[in-house]
């Protein structure tokens, strides 16, 4: 699934007022929570225990390569609007993020889901 890069509010060393925080999780976690059904993720069957949520981050030109941590924090809106989607709790993910060096206009987020620890094409 792709999302939009995540709101620079949404990191870790964003010092924003709360209700910016907050405005930005709702948002995206609800853009999740559409793209996640839109992907026909809704109802999906999964295999039980450990979940594997890979995290493959783009970054636009021109601009920083962050650090997977601060992506962990940036996309955890994502990770909790999927798991609304999918109907489990998201503490069953595992996260396994990967910041490319290539780069994509406007920045990208590329999440896979997968019952085994290594990823699947």
């Amino acid at each position: 699934m792709v999302l939009p890069w995540p709101s620079k509010d949404l990191s870790p060393n964003a010092r924003v007022h709360y209700r910016v925080k907050a405005q930005a999780t709702k948002t995206a976690r609800q853009t999740a929570v559409l793209l996640a059904y839109e992907a026909g993720w809704r109802g999906l069957r999964l295999p039980e225990g450990r979940l594997y949520l890979w995290i493959e981050c783009y970054q636009a030109p021109g601009k920083k390569l962050p650090d997977d941590d601060n992506m962990i924090g940036r996309c955890k809106p994502y990770r909790d609007g999927i798991a609304q989607a999918l109907g489990i709790d998201d503490k069953r993910f595992r996260c396994l993020p990967f910041v490319h060096d290539e780069r994509r206009p406007g920045g990208q987020v590329v999440m896979r889901i997968t019952g085994k620890p290594r990823m699947v094409e």
